[in-house]
């Protein structure tokens, strides 16, 4: 039984994105998978790592929580909006607070290689849009490279699949039922 964990980073539960994360849920669900989630809006915790990796800040419960789930998972479902090119502030906080040095990665002393402690996994990004494809593929998908290489491949999450979905503030009730059966047919594949 493959095990999956959804991690939602949109802070709105009325949003397109907890659509888009429950339809896969129910796929994956109806497929076989276990699945767990980590609902980021839901969490008490602070998202502000204070001290950088200077001095180690406690993990709230809730975020040792998440870690567990992390290393529990043998793929990971990460559903977010793209404001501004990047993350919204409390998923990037998430990030900032549970993906630490010595839990999913460890630098090795005197050396500029790591060791990856998330091996053996796969994920899956799913990022909504409001941003002409254009101006994004300009850019270069800041917050989908930045997820994709900087965080889950550099604790060795591999592969690490990307979906965006958009633009969504112009979107049809056609065009967001089509984008929901696209995450339902990921949730199926278990991908």
């Amino acid at each position: 039984m493959k095990k999956i964990l959804i991690i939602q980073g949109h802070p709105d539960a009325e949003s397109f994105c907890f659509a888009l994360g429950e339809a896969y849920k129910r796929a994956a669900l109806k497929s076989g998978a276990d699945v767990k989630e980590i609902i980021v809006r839901e969490l008490d915790f602070n998202p502000n790592l204070q001290f950088g990796y200077r001095k180690r800040t406690e993990l709230e419960p809730c975020l040792v929580e998440a870690q567990e789930k992390i290393r529990w998972a043998d793929h990971i479902v990460i559903i977010h909006p793209v404001w501004w090119g990047s993350l919204p502030a409390i998923f990037k906080g998430f990030l900032d607070r549970v993906f630490l040095p010595g839990f999913f990665f460890k630098k090795r002393p005197g050396s500029i290689w790591w060791d990856k402690f998330l091996k053996g996994r796969s994920a899956r990004i799913i990022y909504t849009l409001d941003t002409p494809a254009l101006f994004w593929w300009l850019a270069g998908k800041p917050s989908y490279v930045a997820l994709k290489y900087i965080t889950l491949q550099y604790c060795g999450i591999k592969p690490v699949r990307g979906t965006a979905i958009g633009i969504v503030r112009l979107s049809d009730e056609k065009k967001r039922k089509k984008w929901i059966r696209e995450a339902e047919r990921l949730g199926e594949k278990l991908k």
